[in-house]
């Protein structure tokens, strides 16, 4: 298989990762604020941090194919700070929060910074969802 041929095998399975990804937090989410507790047993948080360490090494598998890098790529800096957020904003909403309108108030701040990392991967500008307009 040539590099373009594994790229784009790489960048589908990256795809289907990130939607498994937050398809997982989402229902994760909503079961913690429906107060089920399976959400927080282990074989939900092991599934969770397996599925983003897949999701992460096929990430910088394509930044190393693609002869990026993110300080000096905007698109993908931009990106990985978005990252980090979600993640915080995601152990907000699962765990930390102290009431039931916060978890619900982080969840959906992690949702849409999600939703802001899809625009800037698609358009490839920290603008995300607004470049162009």
């Amino acid at each position: 298989m040539n590099d373009v041929a594994w790229y784009a095998t790489l960048k589908h399975l990256h795809l289907l990762i990130v939607t498994v990804s937050v398809a997982l937090f989402a229902a994760r989410w909503l079961g913690v604020l429906c107060t089920r507790a399976w959400p927080m047993d282990r074989p939900a948080r092991i599934g969770s941090v397996a599925i983003d360490t897949l999701l992460l090494s096929a990430g910088v598998s394509l930044w190393v194919m693609g002869g990026w890098h993110p300080w000096h790529t905007p698109w993908l800096g931009a990106k990985l700070l978005a990252l980090v957020g979600y993640v915080l904003l995601g152990s907000w909403a699962l765990k930390r929060a102290p009431s039931r309108t916060a978890k619900l108030a982080f969840g959906l701040a992690a949702l849409g910074v999600a939703a802001y990392m899809v625009g800037v991967a698609l358009r490839h500008h920290p603008a995300s969802w607004g470049y162009g307009w």
